[in-house]
């Protein structure tokens, strides 16, 4: 456990004061005023980009000077058509229907009508890596569900997510006619603040956790602790089996577009080729990766088969390869030595995918697509606040503003339905 400095701790306390005291409003604002903030938000990623990308540029100097890799440079840069797809992002949210707020379920024999309930949480908590994008991702969620947020970064980010809550949400919000407190961001880069944030249950009883796989799961403990739930993301890795019935140009294109961003946890991080072609194969599969400027790493391995190279400063560039025998195989080993993200199978062996898909455990199962799609905007056409990867029932995969409600029964008499 890492002790908390007071500062952090203070600072944490009082983003947590201000979010509870602004969440009933929020809970009440109609659709119209959430979806009127969130398009607000996507006008001001265009009015204030010279603020935001200044903001970037100064983050972006501090990483090259501490030696950041460039891998991790990237998800931390905002350029302009990064922020022109992170406004579209908004719009389309914006557009999304709201779920409702109650569901029939059953009209009882007892003359008692059965409802389901959605109830937000009331504030949720975010700790997430430096990627300034992600600021706008969870804080657009949370404000569809109806949430109120405390957001923590990586402070490589945290000039760029100051300026957007600052000259992005904040103001949206109260052009909106909502509670710009509703956001809050962490202003501290004391690493002890991620350990106050999930140590407040009383305040923030939800958190999302995101970022590399020891210093989440050491935070999901620490919440634990306190009897704070977390949603977790701490690891990745993209799984692709090549199959004998593979296409070749199938391969080619998977490969590539696995790899066009290597410091996102859905790119390729572990390539399985069928035994029975691994000769055969891996020439044209190494011809592609050093076309791409990957490094391959072939067995044996000095490294677990699941190591994560996204989270590798020095290597990012690199895929692990190895040998399947057979789909079923293949999936054991994406089940039992990877992170259980995502893993592809290509073939046009209509038998062989469905082996793989049915064995595969994951949160995603792909064939003859890449793993890439793993990612809200991609799959479900909205941005996520991350990808939870938990083996237990509960959201898997993206999470969305749907997965952020808590759910209520309510019995009232038949024919007395609630507003």
């Amino acid at each position: 456990m890492t002790s908390q400095t007071p500062s952090a701790e203070n600072a944490v306390r009082a983003c947590a004061i201000r979010a509870k005291q602004s969440s009933p409003a929020l809970e009440r604002a109609t659709d119209a005023d959430i979806d009127t903030a969130l398009r607000g938000m996507a006008g001001r990623l265009r009015t204030a980009r010279d603020t935001l990308v200044s903001a970037n540029e100064e983050d972006l100097a501090a990483a090259v000077t501490a030696g950041m890799s460039p891998a991790l440079q990237d998800r931390l840069r905002l350029t302009g058509a990064r922020l022109d797809g992170m406004a579209a992002e908004l719009r389309t949210l914006a557009d999304v229907p709201h779920e409702p707020r109650d569901q029939v379920l059953e009209e009882r024999p007892d003359h008692l009508t059965l409802l389901e309930r959605r109830r937000p949480v009331g504030v949720i908590g975010a700790n997430f890596e430096a990627r300034p994008n992600v600021t706008l991702d969870i804080a657009s969620q949370f404000l569809k569900s109806r949430n109120a947020g405390v957001l923590r970064t990586g402070s490589a980010a945290l000039r760029s997510s100051r300026a957007i809550v600052e000259h992005v949400i904040a103001p949206a919000l109260a052009d909106a006619g909502l509670d710009p407190d509703a956001v809050q961001l962490v202003p501290s880069e004391d690493r002890s603040a991620a350990y106050a944030l999930v140590s407040l249950p009383e305040l923030i009883p939800l958190v999302i956790l995101r970022g590399s796989g020891d210093s989440t799961r050491d935070l999901g403990r620490e919440a634990a602790r306190h009897g704070v739930r977390t949603l977790a993301h701490a690891d990745g890795g993209g799984v692709l089996y090549i199959h004998p019935a593979a296409d070749d140009d199938t391969v080619h294109r998977l490969i590539a577009g696995s790899l066009d961003r290597l410091g996102v946890c859905n790119r390729l991080n572990l390539l399985l080729i069928d035994r029975s072609c691994y000769d055969e194969r891996l020439p044209r599969v190494l011809e592609i990766l050093d076309r791409l400027g990957i490094g391959a790493s072939l067995p044996p391995h000095a490294h677990p088969r699941g190591y994560e190279w996204s989270l590798d400063q020095e290597r990012s560039a690199t895929v692990t390869v190895d040998a399947a025998d057979g789909p079923l195989h293949a999936a054991r080993i994406a089940n039992e030595e990877t992170s259980g993200l995502a893993a592809a199978v290509a073939t046009e062996d209509p038998a062989a995918a469905a082996e793989f898909i049915d064995a595969y455990a994951g949160s995603g199962v792909f064939w003859n697509s890449t793993t890439r799609l793993l990612d809200g905007f991609k799959l479900l056409r909205l941005p996520e606040t991350g990808i939870n990867i938990d083996r237990v029932p509960g959201p898997r995969g993206p999470v969305s503003f749907r997965d952020l409600y808590l759910r209520q029964y309510v019995v009232v008499p038949s024919g007395r339905l609630t507003s």
